[in-house]
């Protein structure tokens, strides 16, 4: 046991320990509490330690890799956290809100004329290449193109006086039947 215990000897490491964490975190706290880490992984796993191997070397080794997973699961916990933040705003519309823009584009989308609406629900909403719809459809793959183009613009034209609204200019608006004054 006396023997097992002189190559376990931790306290002779720990002022390099205690230098190459400060140096890895840049940081006395949290150089502090890697250590700390270091000893309890290092005391957990002693019966795995290779005295052939040196137990500085060892322990820098478990050090190093306690610091690269704690490196690691920050960043995966920001990207985690960044995402979380993309989909839900701080500023989001209300719920109304969201209901009346789906209704919205429910009802933009019901009067596309029939060959455009049948195009953009197989390539949009059903998922299918551009030639799978084509073949659906029985037209050619140019014609398919053309449909889904001219549909993308009407809703896009939706969309677009939408957003100028809310941005406070109001669409442009034209005179559909009745006099437009100038008769008189």
């Amino acid at each position: 046991m006396t023997s097992q215990r002189s190559r376990f000897d931790t306290l002779g490491q720990l002022t390099a320990l205690r230098r190459y964490a400060r140096s890895l975190t840049r940081d006395d706290v949290a150089a502090e509490d890697l250590v700390h880490d270091t000893l309890l992984r290092a005391y957990e796993r002693r019966g795995s330690f290779e005295a052939g191997r040196g137990l500085r070397a060892w322990l820098f080794s478990i050090l190093h890799n306690l610091f690269v997973d704690g490196q690691r699961a920050r960043r995966a916990d920001e990207r985690r956290k960044a995402l979380v933040a993309d989909l839900h705003p701080e500023h989001q519309p209300a719920v109304q809100d969201q209901q009346l823009r789906l209704a919205q584009l429910r009802r933009a989308f019901m009067d596309l004329p029939d060959e455009q609406r049948a195009a953009l629900h197989l390539v949009a909403i059903e998922g299918m290449s551009f030639a799978e719809a084509a073949k659906a459809l029985g037209i050619p793959s140019g014609t398919l193109m053309s449909r889904l183009a001219r549909a993308r613009a009407a809703l896009r034209a939706l969309e677009e006086g939408e957003a100028g609204a809310r941005r406070g200019k109001a669409p442009d608006l034209k005179i559909v039947g009745g006099s437009d004054g100038s008769s008189h």
